[in-house]
């Protein structure tokens, strides 16, 4: 062991632990040690703290499991930076936040989403619509049953039509034939109308009984003649292309238009609460003309557009290439197709020739 000032000191070993090494004398050890208490008037050395040892740099052991979190969650002391005081979750909020490159591509990703269920329930109702369509084809009944007039279940009379402008109307007449359908239906309300108005102007004069009374024939008549009379052949020539169902229809709903203007006009004694007696109630009692003029606004709006939608329907029927001879033909073809019908003509073509055997 070497002495060295007074103090003894261990020799340098590299294996051990230099914190545990007692600390090198210095010139506050030799002031220190210079230092005897029993001279007089010497001071003692002013006190200083030894100075603490370096400590090493930790090392990480191979099978301590390393940090690579984000700045949040890394710990202080290992190569991490503290979080900042005072912040609180507002220093936080940045690495939440998602970059506006990412927050466009995940709006974009919604919309396309979005996008294709929209397409998908548009696939499913033209699947559904073309199986339709095929079972009617095919003849098949199980899908078509009577829908026309919606009535409900409890009623012992049941629908007596099949009615689906989307699903058996072309696109392109789509637009025509509902309008066709809302004409019929605004009629049907002006004819309700001119009932009320007819029943207010009785009241008033009762010598116009005879109106009253018309006006119940047409609001029971017109309503369900002009669906099957003009409305249903329509349908039935834009499903398919019928030029004898046109026909029908142009002939018919001219003559519904001539009693539309008819209506508007309003003779009296004739049912129809129209301008002229609607001028005459106006003498007479003004609640009662009031409502005599709205029924002719709603008699004169339903014939301006009845002759609207006539020329169009004409337009549209020139377009197709449809004819006379075409019509001809397709009501041969219908007559001749059905079976009363030719068990008719046979019962006929039979009793003819009886007769003629029998003949002397």
């Amino acid at each position: 062991m070497a002495q060295r000032g007074g103090s003894a000191v261990l020799p340098d070993n590299p294996f051990q632990d230099p914190a545990l090494l007692p600390p090198r004398p210095g010139p506050e050890s030799a002031a220190l040690d210079a230092y005897n208490p029993f001279e007089s008037g010497a001071p003692p050395p002013p006190y200083q703290a030894p100075a603490a040892a370096p400590q090493p740099p930790r090392r990480a052991s191979p099978t301590e499991p390393r940090n690579y979190g984000s700045y949040g969650t890394q710990v202080p002391g290992r190569g991490a930076r503290p979080p900042r005081e005072g912040l609180g979750e507002q220093a936080e909020a940045p690495a939440l936040a998602l970059p506006p490159s990412q927050a466009s591509a995940a709006a974009a990703t919604a919309e396309l989403l979005k996008r294709q269920e929209e397409l998908n329930r548009k696939a499913e109702e033209l699947d559904r619509r073309e199986r339709e369509l095929q079972n009617a084809a095919l003849g098949g009944t199980a899908t078509r049953l009577n829908n026309w007039p919606p009535l409900p279940a409890f009623c012992p009379v049941k629908p007596c039509f099949y009615q689906d402008i989307p699903v058996e109307i072309p696109a392109d007449f789509q637009k025509t034939v509902s309008t066709m359908y809302y004409l019929w239906m605004a009629s049907t309300i002006a004819l309700f109308l001119n009932f009320l108005s007819s029943l207010a102007w009785f009241c008033v004069e009762p010598s116009s009984g005879s109106g009253f009374g018309l006006s119940i024939l047409w609001a029971l008549l017109y309503t369900p003649c002009s669906f099957v009379c003009w409305y249903r052949p329509m349908y039935k020539a834009f499903r398919s292309d019928s030029s004898f169902n046109f026909f029908v229809f142009f002939f018919v709903f001219f003559a519904q238009n001539v009693m539309y203007v008819l209506q508007a006009i309003g003779i009296p004694n004739w049912g129809f609460s129209g301008w002229i007696l609607s001028l005459i109630a106006l003498q007479k009692n003004t609640a009662v003309a009031v409502m005599m003029i709205l029924v002719s606004l709603s008699f004169t709006g339903v014939a301006v557009l009845g002759i609207i939608m006539l020329k169009k329907i004409h337009s549209l029927y020139r377009r197709t290439g449809a004819s006379f001879q075409k019509a001809q033909e397709e009501f041969a073809a219908g007559v001749f197709s059905n079976q009363a019908v030719r068990n008719a003509a046979a019962n006929a073509a039979a009793g003819a020739a009886t007769n003629a055997f029998r003949a002397p």
